[in-house]
């Protein structure tokens, strides 16, 4: 019988993968009768965690821990499987540690780097704005997976694996204008985000100048900071401001498939219909998408090949068979039903 994976103990319990490793790390955010439904899920499947502390105390641990932040974010639920896998595949244990958004990602690292005795780690999500000495204190190799990165930084400073979130952006806001589409809102992130959201944003912006179209701020629409940022709550809460304020738009962008979905509830709530009334984008590339009503136009990003670059250029580091290095996807304008052409 196949072994069964965090993803899927996560998947059983209909909670997130970060929710499972709280529990089974016996951490103190989590409620205890998720945690008891956890652990018996895990029990009754018999489930071995490659984190638990008796793998972690061998003197010759070989553990890479994954630091997310932006865990709300279900395009990283893909990922972490990949990794999970991969990371077995190699006979190394894998450790998923979440990350908050007013931790410090380095001192984090460097408290399990001592505590797990790691020989690698990934970052992952959010923005690395950290001082050069202080990413001197980390001892073992890192890849940054999916993140923006500090312009102070060089390339042989540090390894990384994403998409260019600019251009991406970029593109699928083109799009839009080639249709015909002049007012264009987007769901955007807080604009103090200096990481894929900023970058994201920015790509909306060149495109809309490209075209020589104004940029209207009274379109831009910021997530709240109230509700989970990424979500389709949020998605949700921002559209309804926005239609209730009569602002003239066509179409919407939303920088995150899970905000466009809750978009689109938002304009079925008012009557209105999509594309008919309002073409609706998104960006990642999330399965849900696909099978939404109508199914969501996006970016989609190549979330199995990142995650799987990830892991291999962190084992070249770990074997000493590169030195930093940078690699960069593509990702793909997916038309679907939610967006048309006037």
């Amino acid at each position: 019988m196949k072994r069964i994976t965090i993803t899927d103990v996560a998947k059983m319990c209909g909670v997130g993968v970060t929710t499972v490793s709280r529990a089974i790390n016996n951490h103190p955010d989590i409620n205890e009768e998720t945690k008891s439904m956890i652990m018996q899920v895990i029990k009754d499947n018999h489930y071995i965690p490659n984190n638990s502390a008796r793998n972690l105390k061998r003197a010759d641990s070989k553990t890479i821990a994954v630091l997310i932040k932006g865990i709300t974010n279900p395009f990283f639920n893909q990922m972490i499987k990949v990794f999970e896998e991969e990371i077995q595949r190699k006979k190394y244990s894998f450790f998923l540690q979440r990350v908050d958004e007013n931790q410090d990602e380095i001192d984090v690292a460097i408290e399990l780097e001592k505590e797990k005795r790691l020989k690698g780690i990934v970052f992952l999500g959010g923005y690395f704005s950290h001082s050069k000495e202080k990413l001197t204190q980390l001892s073992v190799p890192f890849v940054l997976s999916t993140i923006g990165m500090a312009t102070e930084f060089t390339p042989s400073d540090y390894s990384s694996v994403s998409v260019d979130d600019l251009k991406e952006s970029y593109k699928i806001v083109d799009y839009l204008c080639n249709q015909g589409h002049k007012k264009i809102a987007i769901i955007a992130a807080p604009m103090d985000d200096v990481s894929i959201g900023k970058l994201r944003y920015d790509g909306y912006k060149k495109a809309l100048e490209d075209h020589g179209i104004d940029l209207d701020l009274q379109l831009v629409r910021i997530m709240k900071d109230d509700i989970e940022s990424y979500t389709m709550e949020n998605g949700y809460v921002v559209t309804k401001e926005l239609l209730a304020s009569k602002e003239d738009c066509t179409a919407i962008y939303a920088i995150s498939d899970s905000l466009a979905i809750g978009a689109c509830k938002a304009i079925f709530e008012t009557g209105k219909k999509v594309p008919e009334d309002y073409s609706v984008a998104g960006f990642d590339g999330l399965d849900i998408g696909f099978y939404y009503n109508p199914s969501i136009t996006t970016m989609r990003q190549p979330v199995k090949e990142i995650a799987e670059e990830t892991i291999k250029v962190l084992f070249d580091l770990i074997n000493k068979k590169i030195s930093h290095t940078h690699k960069i996807f593509p990702a793909e304008l997916v038309v679907r039903d939610s967006t048309k052409s006037l």
